[in-house]
C-alpha cells in the first residue's frame, strides 16, 4: 500500500499517527509537496479527483480517501489496539468525539489558517480574512468546551485513548504551529496537559 501525504498538514498526521499506533509498517509514504501544487497535477487527480490529501493506494490499485474512511480501513486491517469502538455503542460514541473533533476543532483552525496565514495563500484563493478571524473563535469556543470535558475524563471519548484523541491533538498541534495557539496560556489547563501527554506517545512524532 501507499500512503499519499504531507506529515505538516492536520488530517494526513492524523492517519500517520493512528497507522503508527496500530503498528503498521508496511505502507509506503509518499510525501507529497502542498506548496508546489503537487496534488493538483494530473496524475495525483487520476487517484484522487478531489486532489486533497491523505489518500491510501491499495495493492489492488484502488484509492481511499478522507481521512476516517482510511482509519476505519486500517483498523479492519489492525483490530488491536483497537481505537475506534468494540461494539455498536461504543462505536457511536467514539465516532461522535471523532466527529466533533473534526468538525469543531480541526475545522475551525484549518479554516482559521487558510483564510488568514499567508503563507496559505498559494492553496486558499481567495482568501476571506474576516471568516478566517471568525473561524478562530469557533475553534477557541470548541478548545473551551474540550477543556471542561478532560477535567473530569482523561481522555476525548472517556476513559481511554481512541482517534478521537489523535484528531484532537493533530489540530491541536497545527494550532499551535500556524496560529500559536497554547490552550494554558489561554486559561485552559486540562486541554493543555492533554496536549502534553499525547506529545510524548511515539506516534506523536510521525
Amino acid at each position: 500500500m501507499k500512503l499519499y501525504a504531507t506529515p505538516r498538514a492536520p488530517n494526513p498526521r492524523r492517519v500517520l499517527m493512528f497507522a503508527a499506533e496500530k503498528g503498521l509498517r508496511n505502507i509506503e509514504l509518499v510525501n507529497m509537496e502542498l506548496n508546489s501544487l503537487q496534488h493538483k497535477q494530473e496524475a495525483f487527480r487520476a487517484k484522487n479527483p478531489m486532489a486533497l490529501l491523505p489518500a491510501l493506494e491499495l495493492d489492488d490499485g484502488r484509492v481511499l480517501s478522507e481521512s476516517r474512511a482510511i482509519c476505519t480501513y486500517l483498523e479492519g486491517l489492525a483490530p488491536e489496539p483497537n481505537l475506534m469502538g468494540r461494539d455498536a455503542e461504543e462505536r457511536a460514541f467514539i465516532e461522535m468525539a471523532d466527529r466533533r473533533m473534526e468538525w469543531h476543532l480541526m475545522g475551525g483552525v484549518i479554516n482559521c489558517v487558510r483564510h488568514t496565514h499567508p503563507g496559505l495563500a498559494p492553496l486558499e484563493q481567495p482568501q476571506f480574512p474576516d471568516f478566517g478571524r471568525s473561524q478562530g473563535e469557533k475553534m477557541r469556543e470548541a478548545a473551551r468546551w474540550l477543556d471542561g470535558e478532560l477535567a473530569r475524563q482523561p481522555y476525548v471519548a472517556g476513559d481511554r485513548f481512541t482517534i478521537a484523541d489523535i484528531t484532537a491533538f493533530c489540530a491541536l498541534e497545527f494550532a499551535r504551529g500556524l496560529l500559536k495557539f497554547q490552550p494554558g496560556a489561554e486559561g485552559m489547563p486540562h486541554l493543555q496537559a492533554f496536549r502534553d501527554r499525547m506529545a510524548e506517545r511515539p506516534s506523536s512524532r510521525m
